[in-house]
């Protein structure tokens, strides 16, 4: 049984650029189909397509955020499967978002009006640039050619993909909590990659803490501080509409940060206070078990 699923997952057919084309074509289609079955002529039909672009793209994120995490904690041919093929899965998002941005494009400058008067807010703007900036970059260093651009040294291109797919996972968890806990009727879709965005970045938690954790507990105390950090941003997660309002309006509006809140996305950081805690706590527990 192990030994079929080893070839299974080994078969050329659903690795590297034949997979690329298994993922990539049904979501090409989806598009063109959807884009003649609504009224593309209406700005209400252009933004019904940015949603669906993004809701396309979305699971290749994840699972190209979670790749190198799995093999950590679950190490077997599942996981190295989904490692060997991460690249794919991060071109297939970025497949996703060229839907998007054209779909953006289109509405800007088709329906200037609705996009400046209902769509724009300038931090959302610098948050988009930014975001598609670092996509467009690891998109093009994900090539051998690409890669040459930046630096011989690995460790350039590994800072670059590390801080670019953070910086992703940020931009999709924080609009999804908001669309949760801060805006009204929220679709179960808002729901689905608000928590699989938890559990990504928790699964990137566990796997750091084993690979950084060694020698016995040596520090009980700040090993139960850590535990009781993770327990609190555990709870944060899933009670974001409890905490919300008393977050707002301690942390936005007051003298130090009306200023970043102009420019900066989600500043002063609200939805990711949970996890800010969850991270804090991983850190003392790696603490607690160093030793020498």
């Amino acid at each position: 049984m192990a030994a079929d699923l080893k070839t299974l997952l080994r078969s050329p057919a659903i690795n590297e650029w034949k997979l690329f084309w298994w993922l990539s074509v049904p979501m090409g289609l989806y598009m063109i189909v959807a884009m003649l079955l609504r009224d593309m002529a209406t700005a209400e039909g252009v933004s019904a397509m940015i949603t669906s672009s993004v809701r396309w793209s979305m699971p290749w994120l994840y699972l190209a955020f979670i790749a190198s995490s799995l093999v950590a904690l679950a190490p077997g041919e599942p996981s190295r499967w989904l490692l060997r093929n991460r690249k794919i899965m991060g071109l297939c998002f970025a497949t996703g978002m060229a839907w998007q941005i054209s779909f953006i494009l289109w509405l800007v400058t088709r329906h200037t009006d609705y996009y400046v008067n209902e769509v724009y807010v300038l931090r959302d703007v610098i948050e988009g640039l930014v975001g598609y900036s670092f996509l467009l970059a690891m998109t093009v260093t994900s090539f051998k050619r690409g890669r040459q651009l930046i630096t011989p040294q690995a460790r350039h291109w590994k800072l670059l993909h590390k801080a670019g797919i953070y910086f992703l996972w940020a931009y999709a968890f924080g609009t999804y909590w908001y669309s949760v806990f801060y805006y009204d009727n929220p679709d179960w879709v808002h729901y689905l990659y608000y928590w699989l965005g938890v559990a990504a970045l928790s699964l990137r938690i566990a796997a750091w803490v084993r690979k950084q954790t060694a020698g016995e507990n040596a520090q009980p105390a700040m090993a139960a501080l850590g535990s009781l950090m993770i327990l609190l941003g555990v709870i944060g997660t899933a009670t974001g509409s409890l905490w919300q309002s008393l977050a707002h309006r301690h942390l936005e509006g007051v003298g130090w940060a009306m200023p970043l809140e102009l420019y900066m996305p989600y500043w002063p950081f609200i939805p990711y206070l949970p996890m800010f805690a969850m991270a804090v706590g991983a850190y003392l527990l790696t603490r607690s078990r160093q030793v020498g």
